[in-house]
């Protein structure tokens, strides 16, 4: 038996998340099916995270356990030349007999893009949340650093949910702009359901002047869903990496 370590890269918007689903496409059914026409075999591939519909990843982590004997060329190669366009083999391996893409990772970053000017993206209206109006950076800066610690995030997560514990670690968590662009770079030793996505929608609140930067820690210490900001929308955040 061998036990396949894949990197991926790909575009979430044609997909309803990492997850196997009946009857739409997935990231994770769309390799599976894939990796039936390599191997003749029914695998099952484990990701480092579940993104959601529309979510969009730089350095997802997989992995299968295979009979296979084909050379792990073929898992990088192979794989890429029956995949749809929109999701990538970066690197293929083989791993350790106790790696676990999800279980074995130590933290997980992603990264939040706003694109804030007047008019829309053609190019980038899939990979980035357009807001028209002007937010106050430095306010949103300011209450970002709130943010960072071991905490009870159950404000941040969705009402929606399958996590009995809602204590994370934020390990970092900074904004910034560079040209027209608002980011956001969050890593944590895990994430809540839709966790990234309600800190952006708040911190947006916060530009805008509905909210302040004190209100975060409030928030925050609330652990209550109604009391932070909306969920900013899908196809602004990307997972960027997987630490082991």
């Amino acid at each position: 038996m061998r036990n396949i370590r894949l990197i991926l890269e790909y575009v979430g918007t044609n997909y309803h998340g990492w997850q196997f689903q009946p009857n739409v496409p997935t990231i994770q059914g769309t390799l599976e099916d894939k990796l039936f026409l390599i191997t003749q075999e029914h695998l099952k591939v484990v990701g480092a995270g579940r993104t959601d519909a529309g979510v969009h990843a730089l350095g997802q982590v997989a992995n299968f356990i295979t009979q296979s004997t084909i050379p792990i060329t073929a898992f990088n190669s192979g794989l890429n030349s029956v995949l749809p366009h929109d999701i990538v083999v970066l690197e293929a391996d083989e791993a350790s007999h106790d790696f676990d893409a999800r279980k074995s990772a130590k933290s997980k970053g992603y990264l939040y893009s706003i694109l804030n000017r007047k008019s829309p993206s053609a190019v980038r209206r899939n990979l980035a949340w357009w807001i028209p109006e002007t937010l106050d950076l430095n306010t949103m800066i300011e209450a970002v650093r709130c943010i960072p610690g071991k905490r009870d995030f159950s404000s941040f997560q969705a009402a929606e949910h399958d996590m009995p514990d809602p204590h994370k670690t934020i390990l970092s968590c900074s904004l910034n702009r560079e040209d027209d662009m608002i980011l956001l770079d969050i890593e944590a030793d895990g994430f809540l359901r839709h966790m990234v996505r309600i800190i952006m929608g708040t911190l947006v609140e916060v530009g805008r002047g509905k909210l302040t930067p004190s209100h975060i820690e409030k928030i925050i210490e609330a652990r209550d869903r109604r009391k932070a900001g909306p969920t900013a929308p899908p196809h602004g955040l990307c997972l960027v990496g997987v630490r082991y």
